[in-house]
């Protein structure tokens, strides 16, 4: 019997492989692809990868599709903020005479080395800027730069500043140091390379040692160092009111107090209702309604209502502390709550956005006490499914203050008050959430370092805070309303495709970026974990999955925070790309209009779409979120400085003691170690590693011996011994005792 012959596949056409393409970019409209990345996605007989770039350029060349700096293509540039920004900085910068022709905006963030990286917005890589071409450029600085011709055989896109735009920081936290000839001050910012100049009569009574505020004088592009002014002593080093917190907050260009206009304007507000006010407004007080918030909170901004209708179903109201009916636009407070844009918690302290007056007591949605609100009333089934949604400004009166703690014992025990409401709540939280993840939400509980301090301040323990049902009760609600708001913005824009206005305020999140995700992957793979980066569905399953995993086991909080860090960083914006993180297409910031000035913007825009009045300037409002976004990240690095400074602190008092630890980073330099015990993390520096030269393969992330081959990774787990914890450096080192010879090692 003779052999059959092996059909041979047909091969694909052109036309065939186009409409492939066009499928991946139908089914994703807001993502982009890199080349990899598609030729996954694009499985044909007999294609070839220059079949595949073929296609693409000849897409590209229509105008069906366009690529980034990056060759990352995108489908619809209308629906990609950072792709129409892209294309839109390209432009602005080859305008035809134009004075700044050729040149990019962006932040800088200037290394110890003092090398440097500009962020502009629309890039979605960084351009490198070495340290003899950064001009008289600060950290955190606006600067203008010029794209210097890329080198041959190199990815990496350099510049050099041509100038600065704008300063970070008004104030720099610094150390005064008196010499006979001179005075200068040193910045607590490691990455400012230069000492402070202080004239004589700039002084301000200021002492050798004293910690100071200064303020920028002069840095012109000619000078070598810049002269300042003392404009504050925040206290003295070696005394027990050295001023850390203070010295935070001013180097994230957070100011400690507010000017007197804006605290004689809070002092003007009447804490009583305006009773023709209450007439105009949908009353709630007879309404069941509560608030859950920490056990040290006082700024209460939400509050949940709940009723049973007549028909079965329930009537959910989310309550918003009516922020911007105090806070008139223009104003000194709102010019001032503007400048902050946030409030920054630190471990100690709050700075708040507006003051204490507004935020811990007005807009405070304090129990007993009749309070204005913007809400979201729902009206849902038993399956949590949403029938009728409508916004609303209102007067309610909350029966009852609950700490997590409470409410949660509630919940598990069915007996106290409002047990029933509270069971409710947590049973439709669980449907709407269980939605959410199968929609691909991501479980991103970020891990929250916390701390006990005793009566002085000082951390006497380090713990993880832990969130159970009733922390994610009020953050599914708070998504719903914020889900809400944002697809009204969206419905409103439908119906007004042709108004030149904009028509809401988004809250964005892009796809995690591919390198960083490769390199997670691999991270986690070290502890024995699999992460699928082959499609966003299965990144965001795959991380689910993950997360769940590591529950409870000594690699949870590395992992966590890695994989935090992998993901872009969600933004303010005008126009919608959607949130990948929580697979929401609408997302916006409604429910914390207290501490988030974005949340106030948006209270404004709804009550003008629902009033047909007059809506925001489109520009101004893309400048005003642009702030929003950068003081975001200020604030969250504020936050980050006072955890690492309270974590050394800690380890002050325990020099010499061991500990288990997992390696958190490598660098040329050495490693760092988190120790399982506390979360705090330490340098073991490579000129310690004595029983042989190591040298740093970054690709393999990772210390490795010349002679015996002895590898630390990243995720290695390692025994340390404390040797020092210095607080002005904000630096704690440890001596390496042995490698343990476990999972992740």
């Amino acid at each position: 019997m003779r052999n059959k012959k092996r059909a041979t596949p047909k091969s694909t056409s052109p036309q065939q492989l186009r409409e492939a393409i066009r499928q991946v970019f139908k089914k994703y409209p807001t993502e982009g692809w890199t080349f990899r990345q598609l030729i996954k996605q694009v499985a044909l007989p007999q294609v070839s990868k220059a079949d595949i770039a073929n296609i693409l350029q000849a897409m590209t060349l229509k105008g069906e599709i366009f690529a980034t700096d990056d060759s990352r293509f995108y489908v619809n540039i209308h629906k990609n903020r950072q792709a129409q920004m892209f294309q839109q900085t390209l432009k602005n910068n080859t305008k035809a005479g134009s004075k700044n022709a050729n040149l990019l905006e962006g932040i800088i963030e200037v290394t110890q080395n003092g090398n440097a990286f500009l962020t502009v917005e629309g890039l979605e890589r960084d351009i490198f800027i070495s340290s003899s071409k950064v001009l008289n450029a600060l950290d955190g600085d606006r600067v203008r730069a010029r794209l210097l011709p890329q080198r041959r055989n190199s990815d990496r896109r350099e510049g050099e500043i041509v100038e600065v735009v704008q300063r970070k920081s008004r104030l720099y936290p610094a150390t005064l140091r008196v010499f006979r000839s001179k005075t200068i001050a040193i910045p607590d910012n490691l990455r400012i390379p230069y000492d402070f100049i202080i004239p004589a009569d700039k002084v301000n009574q200021a002492k050798n040692n004293d910690k100071v505020a200064v303020q920028l004088l002069e840095f012109a592009p000619q000078q070598k160092k810049p002269t300042a002014e003392v404009v504050q002593v925040l206290g003295n080093k070696i005394s027990p009111h050295f001023a850390k917190m203070e010295a935070i907050l001013i180097t994230h260009n957070f100011p400690l107090a507010f000017p007197p206009e804006v605290m004689e304007f809070a002092d003007n507000i009447q804490v009583r209702l305006d009773e023709q006010e209450i007439e105009n407004r949908v009353d709630f007080r007879d309404i069941t309604t509560f608030t859950i918030d920490p056990a040290d909170a006082k700024d209460f901004d939400d509050a949940l209502s709940i009723q049973r209708l007549e028909n079965g179903n329930w009537e959910i109201g989310v309550h918003i502390a009516d922020v911007s009916y105090y806070c008139p636009e223009g104003s000194a407070l709102d010019a001032e709550a503007y400048e902050r844009a946030t409030s920054v918690y630190l471990v100690d302290r709050v700075l708040p956005m507006f003051p204490e007056k507004l935020s811990n007591e007005v807009c405070s949605l304090r129990p007993h006490e009749d309070k204005f609100c913007f809400s979201a009333i729902f009206e849902m089934n038993t399956n949590a499914q949403v029938l009728r949604t409508h916004f609303s400004r209102t007067v309610i009166h909350s029966q009852r203050r609950f700490t997590y703690e409470e409410a949660q014992a509630i919940i598990e025990g069915g007996e106290g008050d409002l047990a029933s409401e509270l069971r409710t709540f947590d049973a439709l939280a669980a449907k709407l959430r269980k939605r959410r993840f199968k929609a691909g939400s991501i479980s991103f509980e970020t891990p929250e370092v916390k701390f006990k301090l005793d009566e002085k301040g000082k951390p006497i323990d380090v713990y993880l805070k832990e969130r159970k049902d009733a922390h994610m009760l009020i953050e599914d609600f708070m998504l719903l309303a914020n889900r809400a708001v944002a697809e009204f913005f969206m419905q409103q824009k439908e119906k007004n495709k042709n108004a030149q206005q904009t028509l809401g305020v988004f809250r964005n999140h892009a796809l995690p970026d591919e390198e960083k995700l490769e390199k997670f992957a691999l991270m986690a793979a070290r502890f024995g974990y699999r992460v699928d980066a082959s499609s966003p569905q299965r990144i965001a399953q795959s991380l689910n999955k993950l997360f769940e995993q590591v529950k409870g086991k000594p690699e949870q909080y590395l992992l966590e925070n890695l994989g935090v860090r992998t993901m872009a960083k969600a933004d303010y914006g005008v126009e919608n790309i959607g949130h990948y993180g929580l697979a929401f297409d609408d997302y916006t910031h409604f429910t914390s209009p207290i501490r988030r000035y974005p949340d106030v913007l948006v209270h404004r825009i709804l009550w003008k779409l629902l009033h047909k009045q007059t809506l925001p300037n489109a520009k101004d409002l893309a400048e005003q979120t642009k702030h929003c976004s950068l003081q975001e990240r200020n604030a969250a690095q504020a936050e980050r400085d006072s955890v690492k400074y309270k974590q050394v602190e800690y380890l002050t008092s325990r020099i010499g003691q061991e500990y288990d630890g997992v390696i958190s980073g490598i660098m040329n330099y050495g490693m760092f170690v988190m120790l399982e015990a506390n979360y705090c993390e330490g340098l073991v520096p490579i000129e310690s590693l004595t029983d042989d030269q190591y040298y740093h393969d970054e690709r393999e992330m990772a210390l490795v011996g010349v002679r015996r081959k002895r590898i630390y990774r990243l995720g290695s787990r390692v025994r340390v011994r404390v040797m020092s914890a210095d607080l002005e450096s904000v630096r704690s080192e440890f001596e390496l005792l042995e490698k343990k010879n476990t999972k992740g090692a």
